[in-house]
């Protein structure tokens, strides 16, 4: 298994921001809330691993190729943003490994005979349905 790749905080940009949501007058006053910002194209990432990123289908990427986690589940500000480098780390790191080449294989001569005699039954089974006095 390879290991887990990593990525240097001076390529991430982190803004602190207010929270949406419920929370009292604390939400009000207090940014805990963490916008992380990833630049894929521009990062330290292996190309392979960039493609693979940008290839995803996920809303939180741009179409410039930014990465923006919005980390707001925790109160404190330092909390948010290790949740939000977690999430980065798991996203990277889930697609770093190559995904495995499907090869095409050929059905065994036995399959073909259990399917063409399950196709056979089927047939003399509809056969024997019509109506009396119909068949030769």
């Amino acid at each position: 298994m390879t290991a887990p790749i990593t990525i240097h905080e001076s390529e991430v940009t982190v803004t602190a921001i207010r929270a949406q949501g419920a929370g009292g007058q604390n939400v009000n006053k207090v940014s805990s809330a963490i916008h992380l910002r990833f630049d894929i194209p521009a990062s330290s990432l292996p190309d392979d691993v960039k493609e693979r990123l940008l290839c995803l289908h996920d809303s939180r990427i741009t179409q410039d190729g930014v990465l923006i986690l919005k980390a707001q589940q925790h109160r404190t500000q330092d909390m948010n943003r290790l949740d939000a480098f977690a999430r980065l780390h798991e996203l990277v790191n889930s697609v770093a490994k190559a995904p495995r080449v499907r090869r095409a294989t050929k059905p065994t001569r036995a399959s073909k005979v259990r399917r063409l005699e399950g196709k056979s039954q089927r047939s003399g089974i509809k056969a024997t349905r019509g109506k009396a006095g119909l068949h030769d």
